[in-house]
């Protein structure tokens, strides 16, 4: 069978990686992409074979109308080539677009009923939707979808990505001095389900000022926003793009402070101690809260007061926590080869 694949995000290429491995092994599987500075960083650091179509259309509604417009152009000719008789996206506007309008069956995987554009322009015509347990049906049911096409797995998608190998040998940005390692990652700022949250620079000016001992390392995702956290914080901490595979970042890490998306919930179940100042409000988030895998705190001064006990504790709570919960989730991928074959 041919399989058609479309990548939007970094998250959606690490979960999707043992999903090509699994499905090479009988089909012949197209992977496409847009041009992204992250997905693209992060293909060349995972060895990940992608075709690149199109570009993000960036913060603004006309940029995203007309990117997605000239996407699903392009695309369309390339897929029309290849002529796959199966669509896997993890909520693409265009592979959705174009698999409905060619009359192609699409499986979509989503933890994300958060993201209403993408859901209102995905949701109402695909065939199959793969979900965590966690996520009630009824939250993808009210974009369209009817709820016996939607299937639960037993797992949250960070147990997938945690899983693959990372490479050792790479300079890490943090100082080996024997002091601890604070990771902070900054939010989503050009996505439609976002708005920009003034927590970030209060949160950031006050780790600083009672850690700056420590060696502290700000993952920005664009090049204006990290100008802008230069400008405001100096040149006290150390802020670079993506250009690591986050879990390599991780397992350096003593401490991890999110906005509450895809690293937040890595970190939580790798065990790391993990923050989130939740700039985006989800149910993957909620759960791992509730599961005492992550603190949610906004406040600068208590997220501060944090970090000191964690490097004051000395049990791994964190790690034993993470392990249990880990070995009782599911395989998803087991689940999507099950419909495929049905």
């Amino acid at each position: 069978m041919k399989i058609w694949i479309d990548i939007l995000t970094p998250k959606q290429l690490l979960f999707s990686e043992p999903i090509v491995e699994r499905l090479r092994e009988k089909h012949h599987v197209l992977c496409t992409s847009r041009q992204y500075y992250e997905v693209s960083k992060l293909s060349k650091i995972r060895h990940f074979d992608l075709i690149f179509i199109g570009k993000h259309g960036g913060i603004s509604k006309t940029n995203k109308l007309t990117a997605s417009i000239d996407r699903i152009k392009k695309l369309s000719n390339k897929i029309k080539k290849f002529e796959p008789e199966l669509v896997i996206s993890f909520g693409s506007p265009e592979a959705a677009r174009i698999s409905f309008g060619l009359g192609i069956k699409h499986i979509m995987f989503c933890d994300s009923p958060h993201a209403n554009a993408v859901m209102k322009l995905t949701v109402p015509i695909i065939q199959k939707l793969l979900i965590p347990d966690i996520i009630a049906k009824k939250e993808f049911s009210k974009y369209g979808i009817n709820e016996k096409n939607i299937l639960q797995y037993k797992a949250i998608d960070a147990m997938v990505t945690i899983q693959r190998k990372i490479d050792e040998n790479i300079n890490s940005p943090f100082k080996k001095n024997g002091k601890k390692n604070i990771l902070i990652r900054v939010e989503e700022e050009e996505a439609a389900y976002t708005s920009k949250s003034n927590k970030t620079i209060p949160i950031l000016q006050k780790i600083v000022k009672d850690h700056k001992n420590e060696n502290i390392v700000v993952l920005g995702r664009y090049t204006k926003q990290i100008k802008n956290l230069q400008n405001v914080i100096g040149n006290d901490i150390k802020i670079i793009k993506m250009s690591f595979d986050g879990k390599y970042l991780l397992k350096n890490t003593d401490i991890f402070i999110g906005s509450g998306g895809t690293m937040t919930a890595e970190s939580a179940l790798m065990g790391i101690p993990t923050i989130s100042y939740n700039a985006v409000p989800n149910i993957v988030e909620k759960f791992l809260v509730k599961k005492n895998l992550v603190k949610r705190e906004t406040n600068p001064n208590k997220i501060s007061n944090h970090i000191k006990k964690i490097f004051e504790r000395k049990n791994n709570t964190n790690q034993k926590i993470a392990k249990k919960i880990v070995k009782e989730m599911e395989d998803p991928i087991e689940k999507l080869i099950k419909i495929i074959k049905n």
